[in-house]
């Protein structure tokens, strides 16, 4: 597919958010993780509260599950966030943010969260806009740790990749909003990140520094790990 003409919008800094939240939780064992306690809050008010109270974000779309919208409505009262619209999701991740983006108005860039990473940070936001200004796109990645090899039939090794050429991406991810619109209004194949989205259309997108705390609660398991983490934030901070 040709690459498209994307406005450069680099002198301007309107924000919005589209925070991914509409999942079934299928691997919590009837755990709804978006709602969990998590440091004395549910776990999705700590990435809001953090958009909520970042001066250049100008609108948070949340998008939930349609059976978590009138808690979710219940929540944005509670705390007060007054920048947030609610959505209700679609079937796969990247239906949801397509909803999430056509609610968007009025801003040039748009950072995407999957409200299941807790640990967003002001600065995070503030890095990923940087560096989304040099390339319309930008995404946090941390460095892998392990060796990472790929398998094919009987689990037997194909190939070992080159450690220091992998980078595992995270969110937040922050692209201006046409490039991000344009991608979704295009995208033809399924895509497990919204970087994907954009690479598929030709354009380059930059990693920047994420943070290995900034983990992503899918299982028991990681829930157990966001406790001690949000512990240790809550003594820091």
């Amino acid at each position: 597919m040709p690459r498209a003409k994307v406005q450069n919008k680099s002198k301007s800094s309107k924000l919005g958010v589209v925070i991914v939240a509409a999942g079934s939780s299928q691997r919590m064992a009837g755990i709804n993780k978006v709602f969990a306690p998590l440091g004395g809050k549910p776990l999705l008010a700590w990435s809001v509260d953090v958009c909520q109270e970042y001066g250049l974000i100008q609108q948070i779309v949340l998008v939930l599950n349609d059976k978590d919208l009138a808690r979710g409505q219940e929540l944005k009262e509670e705390r007060s966030w007054s920048k947030v619209t609610l959505c209700p999701g679609g079937t796969r991740r990247q239906d949801s943010v397509k909803k999430g983006l056509g609610q968007i108005k009025g801003c040039d860039w748009v950072m995407i969260h999957d409200g299941a990473r807790p640990f967003l940070t002001p600065e995070m936001i503030e890095e990923g806009l940087k560096a989304a200004k040099k390339t319309e796109a930008a995404v946090a990645a941390v460095p892998v740790k392990d060796t990472i090899k790929a398998a094919g039939d009987g689990r037997l090794i194909r190939e070992t990749f080159p450690r220091d050429k992998l980078w595992a991406a995270q969110t937040p991810q922050m692209f201006s909003l046409d490039m991000i619109t344009m991608a979704y209004e295009n995208l033809a194949a399924e895509v497990t990140d919204d970087a994907a989205a954009v690479e598929l259309l030709g354009y380059k997108v930059r990693l920047y520094m994420g943070d290995y705390r900034n983990i992503k609660v899918t299982t028991r398991e990681d829930l157990a790990l966001a406790r001690i983490i949000a512990r240790e934030w809550k003594q820091k901070n």
